[in-house]
């Protein structure tokens, strides 16, 4: 019987780095509020409607981006030496926040003020803040703070879908300590994909001079406007070499929302596995090389109800053109479930539309054994046989992706059975850290096989 082992690596793309060194925070059970919370309304800039000539005039805009974006420090309370009883603030790390509502909510990136004992919020007048965590996103490195205050300046957000290549933009942070400082430069690309771990990224690229400090910083239109939120850069030295990526703000935006509201963030998926088109063989017949060929449709998904097959190439989401699987998955993460999202395809050569209600994301990652599950349908357990399960939907490590165990069903963890992924994430929590785990797999020819990681 073959045993595998867990192994843990992370992908690394000529050095991407966050933009920090800091002592992390946040405690494994996050808190969040209750109530509804509306951020303020966003007027969007007619690009259209402005002169080809428009001067690239910087001063308003840093003048409105330094008073909103603050330093976040990661303090703690120390004695000042052993024989003394006396206490003193040291400073375990630092980044920087935007904030985004005038009575004190800030975005920043979840890696600042992971694992953090207290934070502390400078503003640009110099007045200090301690902030509460309200929530966080780990997966999209974005996190929710406040502070009591009131009609603070603040940053609109802005509509990250309509910012340009070669657009001018700013980056407002503090890096390496140094307190409100603004650089200029240009939207490099955008759906970037860094290849950071497992997940599709999917950032904003500038070449405005970022550095160590700068995360959770604001990446700013020539208008004031928040398009982003600074989150990495790529370089071997550990410092700026001319490439540095942000959280496209509506995707920020989002998952605030959903902190607000919901308490967690709502995560919806249109039901489809893919390919860059440009990928796919020759033999397969597609003419394009652009877009996602649709190689599986879940059953019961969005795309399935709506009328997408395998086969098809997504080419344009709500008029947004999709080249690569980054623009796909850039642009549903800013998307709940329920939301309706018009799909463009290539069908047989020939255009279509379909509408898709987006369904909801609902997987849990079993990180001690490299794997991700989803709920398996009523079908999928015909199909092998079993009357409970739950369905691997990915490897999470290069060596369970090689593994090529997508669509294989557990049906019990330690012998326990799983019905859905709310009975293996309760499982995983109860037992014991650094245990051996016991995993039973129907094969894809009905066949169950226990396996053990140690």
């Amino acid at each position: 019987m073959k045993r595998f082992t867990s192994v843990l690596m992370i992908s690394v793309l000529s050095g991407i780095l966050t933009l920090g060194g800091y002592v992390l925070f946040i405690e494994e059970d996050n808190v969040f509020i209750q109530e509804s919370k509306v951020l303020p309304d966003y007027t969007p800039v007619n690009l259209n409607s402005l002169p080809a000539d428009v001067n690239a005039d910087f001063t308003e805009a840093a003048n409105k981006s330094v008073n909103a974006v603050v330093h976040v420090k990661n303090v703690a309370t120390v004695r000042k030496s052993p024989f003394s009883s006396s206490t003193t603030q040291a400073l375990q790390g630092a980044g920087s926040g935007v904030i985004i509502s005038p009575d004190g909510y800030i975005v920043t990136n979840n890696h600042v003020i992971q694992k953090a004992n207290q934070l502390q919020v400078t503003l640009n007048n110099n007045q200090n803040y301690m902030a509460e965590v309200i929530g966080t996103d780990p997966k999209t490195d974005i996190a929710l703070l406040k502070i009591d205050a009131e009609d603070l300046d603040y940053l609109p957000f802005g509509d990250s879908d309509n910012a340009r290549i070669g657009e001018w933009v700013l980056a407002v942070g503090n890096p390496f300590n140094l307190t409100s400082t603004v650089t200029a430069g240009i939207i490099s690309a955008k759906s970037r994909d860094l290849g950071m771990d497992s997940n599709v990224s999917s950032f904003i690229q500038t070449d405005a001079a970022v550095n160590p400090g700068n995360s959770g910083g604001a990446l700013v239109n020539i208008f004031g406007e928040l398009i982003g939120i600074n989150t990495a850069i790529t370089s071997q030295t550990g410092t700026y070499v001319g490439y540095a990526f942000a959280v496209p703000s509506n995707n920020a935006r989002k998952i605030v929302e959903d902190i607000l509201e919901y308490g967690d963030v709502q995560q919806g998926i249109l039901g489809i596995r893919g390919v860059q088109a440009a990928n796919v063989p020759r033999d397969y017949g597609v003419k394009v090389s652009e877009g996602i060929y649709v190689d599986q449709v879940e059953e019961g998904s969005g795309a399935d109800k709506a009328g997408i097959r395998s086969g098809d190439v997504i080419t344009k989401l709500d008029n947004i053109e999709i080249r690569k699987f980054s623009d796909l998955t850039g642009y549903i993460g800013s998307k709940r479930p329920n939301d309706v999202v018009n799909v463009q395809v290539i069908r047989d050569g020939n255009t279509r539309e379909f509408d898709v209600t987006l369904t909801k994301y609902e997987v849990f990652q079993i990180k001690a054994i490299g794997l991700e599950v989803t709920n398996a349908t009523p079908k999928e357990l015909n199909e092998k046989n079993v009357s409970n399960g739950v369905k691997v939907t990915r490897g999470l490590t290069p060596q369970m992706q090689n593994e090529q165990l997508y669509g294989t069903i557990i049906t019990a963890i330690d012998n326990i059975p799983v019905k859905n992924v709310g009975d293996v994430e309760r499982i995983m929590k109860q037992r014991s850290t650094g245990d051996p785990i016991t995993v039973t797999f129907v094969t894809p020819d009905g066949e169950k096989q226990k396996y053990v990681w140690r």
